[in-house]
């Protein structure tokens, strides 16, 4: 009977490297396995795959194949595989290659040991700042109920360790199945040390055996200047407990800053809208501006408008992470009066005959009268 060429069967290049081999199979013998595909050659197919990985995995056979083709193994003696290849040797450890594509309910653990360090969770608190705290920076206090390290145990959960003589500290029990492709090795989790590799003489009554406990704990953040709304600030091991001695998890706050009722912000730079007077606006003036540290005299120019800006630099907010410094910058707002008295009244009809020759208002004039 004519077979087909291993690397056509895994779909891969003569010069394919072990890594892609593997790839290859796994992703066929997922799609070919009998308990997931029902088609009536998925069975076939699937043990034509298993044949190609069992040769091209292996070294000194693929080196074999690539030398002899198929004969290099019908003459093994015995066929008890495919084609006289003789798989009685051919030991896979299927927690390696189809116990993360199938899961635990085929039959196949992960191979993890339950007694490795595994890092805690990470934690995200909301916090809550004013304006002012968020420029110029702060301590806040923050209560979280988190897991720590046991600390009667020390994350252990007991207390007199040993190993476990049931699976001698490995936490599984490997045992070997027999199937017409060979002999395959399947690891079980230990049900005696529930896969940790070790049991204690006593078990600690702190924790129950867990090797943490929940705390509500009160911890003193410093919240650096320049923090700004949606930014995260991470506080390193204030997360989580980690688990069989594993580091903990992290905090991170995310903040929400709280709105200004004159101070705008964009970035780390500020503005302030202030309102003038008209007589400030046509003939000028000093007037003394608030900034976030200090009151600084400024002068206003004549002829200023609505909208007109002025920066003051430097007065912004001081950036602990970029170390920039932002600037201030003043926005003003020509108020104008509602009411008048007869004699303000007429100094306005008096300044509205004054020349405005040139003028934005005179050119507009001619503009509106133009024939």
């Amino acid at each position: 009977m004519n077979k087909k060429d291993y690397y056509e069967v895994l779909g891969v290049s003569k010069t394919a490297t072990d890594t892609e081999i593997k790839s290859a199979f796994r992703k066929l013998a997922k799609q070919y396995h009998p308990d997931l595909n029902k088609e009536a050659d998925a069975e076939a197919k699937f043990k034509e795959v298993q044949e190609a990985y069992a040769v091209l995995s292996d070294p000194d056979k693929r080196k074999q194949y690539d030398q002899f083709g198929h004969a290099a193994f019908d003459n093994n003696g015995g066929g008890a595989g495919f084609g006289g290849f003789d798989f009685s040797g051919f030991d896979v450890d299927l927690d390696d290659i189809l116990g993360n594509m199938f899961g635990s309910g085929f039959g196949f653990s992960s191979g993890r040991k339950r007694n490795s360090k595994t890092r805690g969770d990470d934690v995200l608190y909301h916090m809550n700042l004013t304006f002012e705290e968020a420029a110029f920076g702060t301590d806040k206090d923050v209560k979280i109920d988190t897991s720590i390290t046991c600390p009667d145990c020390e994350g252990l959960g007991g207390h007199g360790e040993e190993t476990c003589e049931v699976c001698h500290g490995s936490g599984t029990i490997t045992s070997e199945q027999r199937t017409i492709l060979g002999s395959f090795l399947s690891k079980t989790t230990c049900s005696n040390c529930s896969g940790t590799g070790k049991t204690f003489k006593r078990r600690c009554s702190t924790c129950n055996g867990k090797g943490s406990i929940k705390k509500n704990r009160t911890i003193t953040v410093h919240v650096p200047s320049g923090i700004d709304n949606g930014m995260r600030l991470r506080v390193s091991g204030k997360g989580e407990a980690g688990k069989n001695g594993g580091p903990s998890g992290d905090l991170y706050l995310e903040f929400s800053v709280s709105k200004h009722n004159f101070f705008e912000r964009d970035g780390d730079d500020i503005y302030l809208k202030v309102p003038i007077t008209i007589t400030d606006a046509v003939l000028g003036c000093k007037k003394d501006i608030r900034t976030l540290d200090s009151v600084v005299t400024l002068n206003i120019k004549p002829g200023t408008n609505t909208n007109d800006k002025q920066r003051i630099k430097g007065k912004g907010i001081k950036n602990a992470s970029s170390g920039r410094t932002g600037d201030m910058y003043i926005i003003f707002e020509v108020v104008l009066p509602t009411k008048l008295n007869r004699e303000q009244k007429s100094l306005f009809e008096k300044l509205s005959k004054t020349d405005l020759e040139n003028s934005d208002y005179e050119k507009f004039q001619k503009f509106v009268n133009k024939k």
